[in-house]
């Protein structure tokens, strides 16, 4: 099922370039299931035309409060009674500034202040200049809306269409889409702290070439979303991959196994939940030459020497927190053959409460995967399906074991 199915989400569009990013909004929202009203100020009318967004949603776009279409002449309250969420993107300095002041001089602000506030949700997505967003009484402005109730989404960093660079650019559709997301799906983590660690190590041989694995951390990146959906502080320790950082969740970027040792130490003091989805080099070369090995010409291969990085789910697993129940953790096991036996060991002997085992060789690189979940009081299975719809299953599944 997509994310947003049955879900009736108003769209409005206050005055600003930013506007040509909710025509990708729009359509990403429809594409998730979504039934999406457009409503526009006469301000967002000069720089996107109604037709394009009527044709995006498949819905007539409204923007005036005297629309004839309404039997009564009442659109802000027909439309705001059916709604399950307000967006708003972009948000605009003025119409942000109408709202803490309860204005209501068009048919936008007139739905924000009439839609039902226990159950239509309001969230601003803003956009401006970057002298607009820093100034005192825009930042007064937003602090103003969050105590009212309104979800402020945040802004992105960059070029700006004025010319000059710096915050206010209105966020990119794909990361408010997955705000708006995250919005409908339960908190069932709220308040914790999730570690995770994705993708493949590389361990070095020499300064151009190493030891890796097939790891896309696509499963790892997944779970971090997840979590992040369901509310908690994410920290995602990622090593040598391309993808894109979940929204909302803060990225370490570590290269070998030693890197991702370190750089998760901090988890032994600070997580609530610790989940190890990244396939880390079980050796590592002893000594890595400090130029490029060449070819003699004997046919002489090179003879390597490794030794072994550290366990590093099992370390976290064995610190004090982690004995007390304080600290959750979760292990991953990709397996080539035999995968429940290799994961009752697994789990045995790393010390965790559970483990996630999957056939590596059948996910590695893919966007789908099967799961198989080991404790104490055995197994259950996730069937195959796409990586996000289990890492959220997953996370329902730590949510439970931690209450």
């Amino acid at each position: 099922m997509n994310d947003l199915a049955n879900k009736r989400i108003i769209l409005g569009l206050s005055g600003g370039i930013a506007c040509y990013k909710a025509a990708e909004l729009c359509r990403a929202m429809v594409k998730e299931g979504a039934t999406v009203q457009v409503v526009m100020t006469e301000a967002a009318a000069q720089f996107i035309t109604p037709v394009t967004m009527q044709a995006l949603s498949g819905q007539a776009v409204y923007s005036s409060q005297w629309d004839a279409r309404e039997p009564n002449n009442m659109a802000h309250i027909n439309l705001s009674r059916e709604a399950d969420a307000l967006l708003v993107a972009p948000a605009s300095a003025d119409f942000m500034a109408k709202l803490i002041h309860g204005r209501a001089d068009e048919l936008l602000s007139l739905m924000c202040l009439a839609r039902p506030i226990e159950r239509v949700p309001l969230l601003l997505a803003p956009a401006m200049n970057r002298e607009m967003w820093s100034h005192p009484a825009t930042q007064r402005n937003i602090l103003q809306l969050r105590a009212d109730g309104a979800h402020v989404l945040g802004v992105g960093q960059g070029e700006q269409a004025c010319g000059e660079t710096g915050d206010g650019r209105m966020l990119e559709p794909e990361e408010i889409l997955q705000d708006v997301v995250a919005y409908f799906k339960p908190q069932s983590l709220r308040g914790r702290r999730v570690w995770v660690t994705a993708g493949p190590t590389f361990e070095a041989i020499d300064p151009v070439r190493g030891i890796t694995n097939l790891s896309s951390g696509k499963m790892g990146f997944a779970i971090a979303r997840a979590a992040r959906e369901a509310g908690a502080d994410v920290t995602l320790v990622a090593g040598p991959v391309s993808l894109t950082t979940p929204r909302g969740v803060h990225r370490i970027n570590v290269r070998s196994a030693l890197d991702m040792h370190q750089a998760v130490q901090p988890a032994l003091t600070q997580a609530d939940v610790f989940v190890a989805t990244a396939a880390v080099a079980d050796w590592r070369v002893a000594q890595m030459a400090e130029q490029k090995i060449k070819k003699d010409g004997s046919g002489q291969v090179p003879s390597l020497a490794f030794t072994e990085n550290p366990d590093i789910l099992a370390g976290v697993a064995a610190s004090e927190r982690a004995r007390s129940g304080a600290l959750f953790c979760v292990g991953f096991a990709a397996e080539s053959h035999d995968l429940l036996r290799h994961a009752h060991e697994k789990r045995q002997r790393k010390g965790v409460p559970l483990l996630v085992g999957n056939i590596g060789p059948a996910t590695f690189g893919q966007d789908d995967n099967a799961l198989l979940l080991v404790d104490a009081q055995g197994h259950m299975e996730l069937p195959r399906a796409d990586k996000l719809s289990l890492a959220r299953q997953l996370m329902v599944q730590i949510a439970q074991r931690l209450r």
